[in-house]
């Protein structure tokens, strides 16, 4: 039997940033048998466009929901600090070429506590940059930085991501994130529980067995 979790995603996407702590649970309990692949989504493609205004405070009122219903942590300076852009795909293609240096957790990681937490903007490429830096300079990572600006600018990463792209839409409709069952080529949309691991990991038991 062949069974796969799809994870969809996007680094920018503030319920993924929500839903974080309990997707890290429910993936270290999950049975050795299923294999977890991440789908980059693309929440937003590229514009160098600032973000209008009512489109910056319906977001930020996403921030507060999230705040007051997960106890997620955001730092609001970021509308403060940055010049907003509905633009995700650079954050998605950082986290497709840090994957081809087995790097990808740790990137989508950096790449959020860059965004909601140091209010940095991963819209932009030189921020990326900075954090994949960072992260080359750690020692429990072998990212090589030269390599990642490479990838991250390459034709093959943009390949990947209208890959991914395409992906995410034909597995769900449910938006970002979302988790998807394949169980020997049947998919199955499992229903997310955003404040506990347990009731969906037997669920995936359940429709796995």
């Amino acid at each position: 039997m062949s069974t796969k979790l799809y994870y969809i995603y996007d680094p920018m996407c503030s319920w993924c940033w929500g839903y974080r702590p309990v997707w890290d649970l429910l993936q270290q309990n999950l049975p050795k048998s299923i294999m977890v692949e991440y789908v980059a989504g693309g929440l937003a493609p590229d514009s160098d466009s600032a973000m209008p205004i009512a489109q910056q405070q319906m977001i930020q009122n996403h921030w507060r929901t999230i705040e007051q219903k997960l106890g997620t942590r955001f730092n609001h300076d970021f509308w403060r600090d940055n010049t907003p852009k509905r633009s995700t795909y650079n954050s998605c293609r950082a986290a497709i070429a840090a994957h081809k240096q087995s790097c990808q957790k740790p990137m989508i990681d950096a790449i959020q506590q860059a965004y909601y937490l140091r209010a940095l903007n991963p819209s932009n490429v030189d921020i990326l940059i900075t954090v994949a830096k960072e992260l080359s300079q750690q020692v429990s990572n072998t990212l090589d930085l030269e390599q990642f600006i490479a990838d991250i600018n390459s034709s093959e990463t943009d390949k990947e991501l209208a890959r991914q792209v395409n992906l995410a839409r034909e597995l769900s409709q449910q938006g970002f994130p979302s988790l998807v069952l394949e169980v020997d080529g049947v998919i199955q949309q499992i229903p997310l529980d955003y404040s506990d691991y347990k009731a969906t990991l037997a669920y995936i038991i359940k429709k796995a067995s």
